[in-house]
């Protein structure tokens, strides 16, 4: 097994708040309101580390600290003061799709609220797609993530919503990613519109059947036009059954009961989180659920940002995702998110990032990833900036100049 040496980091961000020094000062840092991994970080949770080095050996960190500490490597790669981050984890996103909704979008801008109705355009299209366009489609965006960043991607499937069409979705998807969601209660399709019942049944049954091996995850959208709480209950259930994992679209287009399902089922994540209760933010502190914000939805539709300020402040634990989608937002940028989310949404650049790498991590109930650290997988993403700030400071400007994926440049 080789080493690797990457030096010459001017700001490396861990968030490991033990190791981290405050900008300018030698205290490490501490958990801010909640702390990191319970309501996000503040600026010293992140870990930053001023002048710094690490050692890839493999697909993993071996080492990592300050510069005039680094023990010798295999090799080594100068890289002239750069900040360097944990690669994005983006825990929500849509792939496997065809078609193009670029008019839903301009009706959009001139005053048409979206709707959950647009995704049957989409599945139409999804369903006429073959393999091979759907998979190029996908690889197209995965790499397009990985240009700025990402290097964890959960995919959904929900655009074919027929046992053989959500299959094959999720086959596909497993060829990027080992975080892949049986989303077939994304909408009821028009062949089942008189009988919604039987459409649920065939999701927690065949369909569930068809695409249980090929997923990890399974995801209900619990909304007025999607599904209600107890069609909701019965898929994720079902699901729960087969050993997926719990993650619940909750509460988007208004108040509903999506969070508090998240809640009571124990899902890793409910995502969205656009209009909540003091009830829906005390249920997701005292549960451990995360909540999911995908604030280029908000940018996408004109709708209102969710606000992670408060989810923050009553210590609830924030992930930040894309939810790249032909619909809503066909976004993959998660720069564009931490931006948006600094701006939007009163959190800080810190709280924006921790929750783009460490909190689309905890989304998704992994600890190898989301942070630099000796042991956990080598993921990074070198700016062509001093410090991670530029991230929120610079919008729209490619800072991304490398990615590290398991230790590997792509």
């Amino acid at each position: 097994m080789t080493s690797l040496l990457l030096t010459g980091i001017g700001s490396l961000v861990t968030n490991d708040p033990e190791r981290g020094a405050l900008p300018g000062g030698s205290a490490r840092g501490r958990a801010g309101s909640g702390g990191a991994g319970s309501g996000g970080a503040d600026d010293a949770a992140v870990g930053e580390i001023r002048d710094a080095a690490v050692v890839i050996e493999g697909s993993r960190f071996a080492w990592v600290g300050s510069r005039r500490d680094a023990p010798a490597a295999d090799s080594s790669l100068d890289l002239g003061g750069r900040a360097v981050i944990p690669g994005f984890v983006d825990s929500h996103s849509h792939l496997v799709f065809a078609g193009d909704r670029a008019e839903e979008f301009a009706a959009r801008m001139t005053g048409t609220p979206y709707s959950a109705g647009g995704i049957r355009t989409t599945v139409a299209a999804t369903r006429a797609a073959s393999d091979e366009q759907l998979r190029a489609n996908v690889a197209r965006l995965v790499t397009e993530m990985r240009r700025q960043g990402t290097t964890t991607v959960e995919i959904k499937s929900g655009y074919g919503l027929t046992s053989v069409d959500e299959s094959r979705a999720l086959a596909i998807a497993s060829e990027f990613t080992d975080e892949t969601t049986y989303l077939g209660a994304h909408v009821v399709p028009p062949e089942f519109a008189d009988d919604p019942a039987a459409y649920v049944s065939l999701v927690t049954g065949p369909m569930l059947d068809a695409a249980a091996g090929h997923a990890k995850w399974v995801d209900v959208f619990v909304e007025r036009g999607a599904f209600d709480a107890d069609q909701a209950r019965a898929i994720l259930t079902s699901g729960a059954a087969k050993g997926l994992g719990l993650r619940v679209h909750a509460n988007q287009l208004g108040f509903g009961p999506g969070v508090q399902l998240a809640c009571e089922l124990g899902a890793a994540a409910a995502d969205h989180c656009t209009h909540l209760s003091d009830l829906d933010v005390d249920a997701l502190a005292s549960s451990g659920v995360v909540a999911g914000l995908l604030p280029t939805v908000e940018f996408s539709t004109r709708s209102p940002y969710p606000d992670a300020r408060r989810l923050i402040d009553a210590g609830v634990t924030v992930a930040l995702a894309s939810d790249c989608n032909p619909g809503s937002c066909y976004s993959s940028s998660m720069p564009l998110c931490i931006a948006l989310a600094v701006r939007e949404m009163h959190m800080t650049p810190a709280e924006a990032l921790w929750s783009a790498t460490a909190g689309g991590a905890a989304s998704l109930r992994r600890t190898d990833i989301g942070c630099i650290a000796p042991g956990t997988r080598a993921d990074l993403a070198v700016l062509d900036a001093p410090t991670y700030l530029h991230l929120a400071y610079r919008p729209g400007v490619p800072l991304v100049t490398q990615t590290f994926i398991a230790g590997r440049p792509v």
